[in-house]
């Protein structure tokens, strides 16, 4: 609901209200974002009291002693009226000077959204205020948008900068949003990592100067996720002010909280600055990227469950919007480039037989591409690997029983390349200087409209010849050289190879809604809600340890919904970490996202091969919980435990992951928390598990009849057709109990077996299904 009263403009949702006012020189002033109010609050009981001028105040007026823009709390800000902290602008007027004064001009309410030209945005909103700002010399103005959604309990917000004078603007800086708050002892939460350790969550202390979150890399980037969270010191994942953040954009970001001397927090969140200018011709208008904000008093739960919620209702969008992903294999950890139509389809038909209902083959299919040195850019088929073509091999797949997808990486190109050799000009790189490569690639200039129409084309073509239904779209290397021959202002390049790239998605997928895309950047290098837009999946890294995965998925939880990750089991010994996991952990662990496997069927053991068959009937039985239902991170007392839960939507079934990273000597005992769940009684029982004997070592001499060599042939063919029951647990007991917590059977502590002793260990793991009793 948004309600215009007099001076102030105040926007609620379910649970949350937003209320800023102009002030009697229309600058526009912040006076409170948190729970609901009652309809009888009034802006100026709650705005900041200015009742003495503050020490070295630069007055707006020189007749107002308390009038200082510093010392308040605003929703916009300029350059040189007296604000010292940074403006969310920073323009080149007409005068020559960076002088800005931008006030109130005029406002309107629309019903729904109000639709962007330029880049993606949210949809299904319920109202957008709209408030025209205005220089006061020059016809220059910035219209900031807010819409509500209010069941999400999510406003977004962005700012159009329109020129209506005859001059040239120049945009050194335009930020999306902006927020002024008295501080609450604040810390920044970020996701910040790398390539195979993406968001990994980090806290830090908002003190006095400036906090930063920002990407350079020409993406949304692996090293700093864009989305954010400001919260009180001591919230947790239920208790706590939480200001949640992101932002609708693929490319370069920059977030700020900025603390001044007056306690006060400034929030901002846009395009990144950095080798940013934007000439804004006469007439012209420039859109910045939709910001997302989200607040909740209950702490990071119940802050991430509004933005999975709109996530789910409002960015993903087309045949996929909260339809269930089909559990896939992907052929690279088992092939990389080493591959013949012989051993894809042998591992097709054992996929089919253990229960995955799609196959997705990965790099190398094209071009001369039997490594990494050659091949991007080229579309047609490597006929030493599939010598009948890519249609004749999706015929065979689906003749299987299989649905087929491919991977792609069209935003790329190969020195070695038919397309490089024939068109160099399609690469971004300088005339004079010797390009810098990334994985042996350079990247392609989708500034040009002939390389955007170039992979349009290419990509389209093979999609309808081969009546792909799935698409893994790839970027495997940062922009370093922002060029482009065909822009004579370059610090435009960054944003418009982002429009680019936008408009080569839109142009290839609206056309065709059926084709499940999966955006991909090396791993989770572009994992943000400008691409969710477009991919209703992300990959969320190539590290596929589960161990690793814990951090990166827990991580990516704060911001954005399971059924936006990609996660795969794999074989072990992990290839990005050396690690050697259990099977059920690496279950365990994909089951909380769009699932799939990423190994070589045919080194498993037959029992491995029947514990995936068992392990693809339970995720495809629970599913639609695990990809849809509401997500918690359970409160642990022990670092070395990782609780995950999903609740269904009616509340009556949950699953719930006890994950242990490395196990202490003689473990104290575990207690299983369940939250969320309707009033009633409950059964709570274990997922059954294999124990693999290999993983006894030694052990086993000590209990069996005669001594065996625990690695000799006749242990190694006993691991390979037998194994032995994990601990199976089974309660009855109330919704409150579960909430309070059930104590678990003990570990294994060194002091014997039996069936009552779960069996961790290092990296073990255990899935529970909570029913309520009908």
């Amino acid at each position: 609901m948004i309600t215009v009263s007099g001076t102030s403009f105040r926007i609620d949702t379910e649970h949350t209200t937003y209320l800023f006012r102009r002030t009697k020189y229309d600058h526009l002033e912040h006076i409170y974002y948190g729970n609901l109010l009652s309809k009888d609050d009034r802006a100026k009981d709650l705005a900041q009291k200015r009742s003495i001028q503050v020490g070295s105040s630069v007055l707006y007026d020189k007749d107002d002693s308390t009038y200082s823009l510093d010392s308040m709390c605003l929703e916009w800000s300029d350059n040189s009226r007296g604000d010292y902290r940074h403006s969310p602008t920073e323009f080149v007027m007409p005068d020559g000077s960076y002088v800005t004064n931008f006030i109130y001009d005029s406002h309107e309410v629309i019903d729904g959204c109000f639709p962007m030209e330029t880049l993606p945005s949210a949809y299904g909103g319920d109202r957008t205020l709209k408030i025209s700002l205005k220089d006061i010399i020059y016809p220059i103005y910035i219209d900031l948008y807010y819409t509500v959604f209010e069941k999400c309990d999510v406003i977004t917000r962005r700012a159009v900068v329109r020129n209506e004078t005859k001059d040239c603007l120049r945009i050194n800086r335009i930020m999306s949003m902006m927020i002024d708050m008295p501080d609450e002892s604040f810390c920044m939460y970020t996701l910040d990592g790398g390539w195979i350790k993406e968001a990994n969550l980090h806290k830090r202390p908002v003190s006095y100067g400036i906090t930063v979150n920002s990407s350079t890399t020409g993406a949304s980037s692996n090293k700093h996720n864009p989305a954010f969270m400001i919260a009180e010191a001591d919230a947790n994942e239920d208790y706590g002010n939480v200001y949640s953040f992101n932002m609708i954009y693929s490319g370069n970001h920059l977030s700020m909280a900025e603390k001044n001397e007056r306690d006060y927090v400034r929030i901002s969140m846009g395009i990144n600055p950095h080798c940013f200018e934007w000439k804004l011709s006469p007439g012209e208008n420039f859109e910045t990227p939709e910001c997302v904000m989200s607040f909740s008093s209950k702490g990071f739960n119940d802050v991430s469950h509004h933005m999975h919620d709109f996530i789910n209702e409002h960015i993903v969008r087309g045949d996929y919007k909260k339809k269930e992903r089909p559990i896939l294999i992907n052929n690279w950890e088992a092939h990389f480039f080493d591959f013949n139509e012989t051993k894809l389809l042998r591992l097709a038909k054992t996929a089919k037989e253990l229960g995955i209902e799609l196959f997705v083959l990965d790099d190398g299919w094209f071009g001369k591409r039997n490594d990494d040195h050659a091949g991007l850019g080229d579309y047609y088929v490597n006929k030493k690997k599939l010598p009948h073509g890519i249609k004749a091999f999706a015929d065979k797949i689906r003749s299987i029983g299989l649905d087929f997808g491919l991977w792609f990486e069209p935003e790329m190109v190969n020195e070695d390349s038919e397309l490089y050799r024939s068109h160099p000009e399609y690469a971004i790189k300088l005339p004079n200087r010797k390009p810098v490569l990334g994985r042996n690639q350079l990247v392609l200039d989708l500034c040009k409209k002939e390389v955007r129409d170039y992979i349009v084309d290419n990509v389209s073509s093979i999609l309808d010849e081969a009546g792909i239904s799935y698409v893994k779209w790839d970027m495997n290397r940062h922009i370093a050289e922002a060029y482009s021959a065909v822009l004579s202002n370059q610090g435009e390049f960054y944003h418009r190879y982002i429009m680019g790239l936008y408009e080569v998605l839109k142009r290839i997928f609206e056309p065709r809604p059926h084709i499940l895309l999966e955006s991909c950047s090396s791993g989770g290098n572009r994992f943000d809600l400008g691409m969710l837009c477009f991919s209703p999946q992300i990959w969320c890294s190539d590290d596929t340890d589960p161990i690793e995965r814990l951090k990166i998925q827990t991580g990516l939880s704060y911001f954005y919904p399971q059924s936006a990750m990609g996660a795969h089991v794999s074989q072990s010994p992990h290839q990005q970490t050396l690690r050697d996991t259990p099977l059920a952990t690496r279950f365990h662990a994909a089951c909380f996202g769009c699932f799939g496997y990423e190994l070589d069927f045919k080194y498993l053991t037959p029992e491995e091969k029947k514990d995936i068959k068992e392990q693809i009937e339970f995720y495809k039985q629970y599913r639609k919980i695990f990809q849809y239902g509401r997500f918690y991170r359970i409160k642990t007392y022990k670092e070395n435990k990782v609780i995950w839960e999903v609740l269904s939507e009616d509340r009556e079934i949950a699953m719930v992951g006890f994950f242990q990273t490395l196990t202490t000597a003689a473990e104290s005992s575990d207690k299983l928390k369940v939250l969320g769940l309707k009033d009633g009684m409950y059964t709570l029982k274990t997922r059954p598990q294999r124990l693999y004997i290999k993983r006894f070592g030694g052990l086993t001499k000590h209990v069996l009849p005669v001594e065996l060599n625990p690695d000799g042939l006749i242990m190694r063919m006993a691991n390979k057709y037998y194994s032995m029951k994990d601990c199976v647990e089974n309660y009855t007991c109330s919704s409150e109990a579960l909430k309070s917590g059930i104590p678990l059977c003990e570990q294994f502590i060194g002091t014997g077996y039996n069936e009552n002793i779960r069996m961790l260990g290092d990296f073990g793991s255990n899935m529970y299904i909570v029913e309520m009793i009908k």
